[in-house]
């Protein structure tokens, strides 16, 4: 009877995600901005009629009404924004970093965590085909991203929550609320 117990026991909670962290945000803001840079944690408030441009501009739902983000300066140089992510892909929740670069081009995605199987993670490498894209139509998991067997909903939430950031920060700049 012992036996079995731990037989459910193993069985339950291999098949329960379990959230695996890869980066803290104290950790990834030093990925994306270099030693000695000056990182300023800033807010931004959304009105609906803002969230329903962002949307637009992106081709999805509008993003939250509160908007936290970074922006990194050394000697007076703008070296870009990082937003954080949170989303869910298929019933757990992801968090991303995207960093956009000064002149609105995503420059890197670093993932924080991950709650779903790893099975349905790409390799840290796809990551790195965001960088220099911008928010066009080859921003598209049909187009310009190259897809993922076996992680078809992670790879369509990391290009929503690309496009997502960039609307925003392009949005950002052009009211000037950075």
């Amino acid at each position: 009877m012992e036996i079995f117990f731990f037989l459910f026991l193993f069985l339950f909670l291999s098949s329960t995600s379990l959230a695996r962290s890869f980066l803290t945000q104290e950790e990834a803001l030093h990925l994306a901005f270099p030693t000695g840079a000056i990182v300023t944690r800033k807010t931004a408030f959304l009105s609906e009629a803002d969230r329903a441009e962002v949307a637009r501009r992106m081709g999805g739902a509008p993003p939250p009404g509160l908007v936290v983000f970074y922006t990194g300066a050394s000697g007076g140089t703008d070296l870009g924004t990082v937003y954080f992510d949170t989303h869910i892909v298929r019933t757990e929740p992801e968090t991303l970093l995207v960093l956009v670069d000064p002149k609105g081009a995503i420059a890197r995605i670093e993932i924080l965590t991950f709650s779903e199987p790893e099975e349905y993670l790409p390799r840290a490498s796809w990551y790195g085909q965001f960088s220099g894209k911008t928010l066009t139509d080859e921003l598209s998991e049909k187009r310009g991203v190259r897809p993922v067997t076996g992680a078809t909903l992670t790879v369509r939430t990391t290009v929503e929550a690309a496009r997502r950031v960039l609307a925003l920060d392009a949005f950002l700049r052009e009211t000037k609320r950075r």
